[in-house]
């Protein structure tokens, strides 16, 4: 049984210009869909990245909101880990303790005050079949935003490298350059 996936990667450069070197590229956004049955395409998974919100809201999805409160699990990484942040978590370092089940693949957050638990796997690690290292993740807490941090492996680093060094070889267009057949 064969899907047929669409996926989107956004780059962020620091600079207006493209970098020689390698180090100031990193995902802005990565995010898969998939061919849904009926209608197309599925909706967007996003693996990294916020997703983009709305402004603008019509009066009918504003009469049920999600509290501002609440927390929000997000994926950004960084050059050499894996990062998620927890935002909206007010307890100190010590109440968090974090745990990589690898017969689940999968790592878990959880508060010794039983207030938050999270279950997350890696992705990256998944498609590459590499094993979980619980010697790879850490955390800290700052601002009340709990940072959590795997140490990506060797492997992925050198895929990461390969991709970025295709996407330097793609020809890229500037504003105003699309090829309008209707001009």
């Amino acid at each position: 049984d064969l899907k047929c996936i669409q996926g989107v990667i956004e780059f962020k450069y620091p600079f207006s210009h493209l970098c020689c070197c390698l180090h100031y590229v990193y995902f802005a956004v990565r995010k898969w869909r998939s061919k849904s049955t009926f209608k197309g395409h599925g909706p967007w998974e996003i693996e990294v990245g916020e997703p983009v919100s709305s402004t603008v809201a019509s009066l009918e999805s504003d009469v049920i909101k999600e509290n501002c409160s609440n927390p929000i699990f997000l994926r950004k990484d960084t050059k050499t880990s894996f990062q998620w942040r927890v935002r909206n978590l007010p307890y100190p370092k010590q109440v968090y303790n974090l745990s990589v089940e690898p017969d689940q693949r999968c790592c878990v957050i959880r508060t010794t005050n039983k207030k938050y638990y999270k279950k997350f796997n890696i992705p990256d690690l998944d498609r590459s079949q590499l094993p979980l290292d619980s010697s790879a993740l850490s955390f800290t807490h700052v601002n009340n935003t709990l940072i959590v941090s795997y140490k990506k492996p060797k492997e992925i680093l050198t895929l990461e490298h390969e991709l970025l060094c295709e996407v330097k070889k793609l020809k890229g267009t500037n504003e105003g350059d699309v090829d309008c057949k209707t001009q």
